[in-house]
């Protein structure tokens, strides 16, 4: 995973630089939804498949996707599927939009819960984080069950566990130590 990273930030990149301020939030969607459907086996498979042309796949992708893209997000998924790298355009779009976030002053935060958590918590959970960290956060929210209790938060580097789980794990190495 941590290849189809460093394949996919040079892309991100290059695509952030060309991308004007006031389209970010409309090829942040484009991107994404290219994203998503280059994540699609079937999609992985046209793309590998030596009979079909970057054409054809391109036209897939642009019609299964049902965004009109702007010229430089074709040209940038053209770019893509004719170096071969279809496979590692969801990192691209996670990338972008984490760059386009950061020029704004927001963060990604990712919430995992043992249960389901509602949009009045997670607000209760996103004020003190966004005074901790000094900028606006966005909610990515999660289920995990092994996490017993609590919650545990990632905000970029940056982990903030007050799971039940973290808790006994502390407790285990206390006792043990």
């Amino acid at each position: 995973m941590a290849e189809l990273a460093t394949i996919a930030r040079p892309y991100a990149e290059a695509l952030f630089k060309a991308t004007p301020e006031a389209e970010q939030s409309a090829w942040v969607a484009q991107v994404a939804a290219l994203g998503q459907v280059a994540s699609d086996a079937q999609v992985q498979g046209l793309a590998d498949n030596p009979r079909a042309t970057q054409d054809q796949v391109f036209s897939v992708i642009t019609e299964v996707a049902k965004v009109a893209l702007a010229p430089v997000v074709a040209n940038f998924l053209r770019a893509v599927l004719e170096n071969g790298r279809l496979a590692a355009l969801p990192l691209m779009a996670e990338q972008f939009q984490s760059l386009v976030q950061a020029r704004a002053g927001v963060s990604e935060a990712r919430i995992s819960s043992a249960f389901a958590v509602s949009d009045a918590q997670v607000a209760d959970i996103l004020v003190p984080l966004e005074k901790r960290f000094g900028r606006k956060l966005t909610a990515k929210v999660d289920i995990d069950p092994e996490l017993i209790g609590g919650v545990r938060v990632v905000v970029g580097d940056e982990v903030l566990d007050t799971s039940v789980k973290a808790r006994l794990e502390r407790m285990k190495s206390a006792l043990l130590a």
